[in-house]
């Protein structure tokens, strides 16, 4: 039986794992494809145009933007990030599971125009614990890790209006269950 292409839109604080879990999950769900954003910001060393990123400049973004050529985007300090919509088609079309990993606001933009993607919000036992994961990085100061709290607080008060919530307080749990999840709706008819 043909499995049915689906988006799944992952967010979460930052923190709670959304990376170190759709990771795992590739590992699993062999046709699982991550979506790669478009960005206007310049590239950072080692990241590689097209897999990390897709690089654009000002002009080429907002001319996607006005074709309504994005699923999703947001201006974001002062840079653009958004989710091409094309690939994301064409993979669904294709019956992959695709996977977006973005920012609640982006979420809600994509539950507008695609109804059917499958909303999963990462969830973490507590604030203090999701405070003591940014501390535990110890690659930002204590002013950005503040900054990341005040917008987890904001992420964490929409969990709600998610399809489904996966608790990472156990990496190998929350794994198997968001692995359940996908395939779960990959072989619905």
């Amino acid at each position: 039986m043909a499995r049915r292409g689906n988006l799944f839109v992952i967010s979460g604080p930052s923190g709670a794992g959304k990376g170190t879990l759709v990771s795992r999950v590739l590992k699993r769900v062999p046709d699982a494809w991550v979506s790669v954003s478009a960005t206007t910001r310049a590239p950072r060393e080692g990241e590689i145009p097209g897999s990390s990123y897709i690089f654009m400049t000002d002009e080429e973004f907002d001319d996607l933007v006005d074709r309504g050529g994005f699923l999703e985007w947001a201006h974001v300090h002062t840079h653009k990030y958004g989710t091409p919509f094309a690939s994301v088609k064409e993979h669904i079309d294709a019956g992959d599971q695709v996977i977006l990993e973005i920012d609640v606001q982006g979420a809600f933009q994509v539950r507008e125009k695609l109804p059917q993607a499958h909303l999963v919000f990462i969830d973490v036992p507590s604030e203090e614990e999701l405070l003591a994961r940014l501390r535990g990085r110890g690659t930002e100061p204590e002013d950005v890790i503040a900054a990341r709290m005040k917008v987890a607080q904001v992420e964490l008060s929409q969990k709600e209006k998610y399809d489904y919530l996966v608790m990472n307080d156990d990496l190998d749990r929350a794994t198997d269950e968001l692995v359940a999840y996908i395939e779960s709706k990959a072989n619905q008819s």
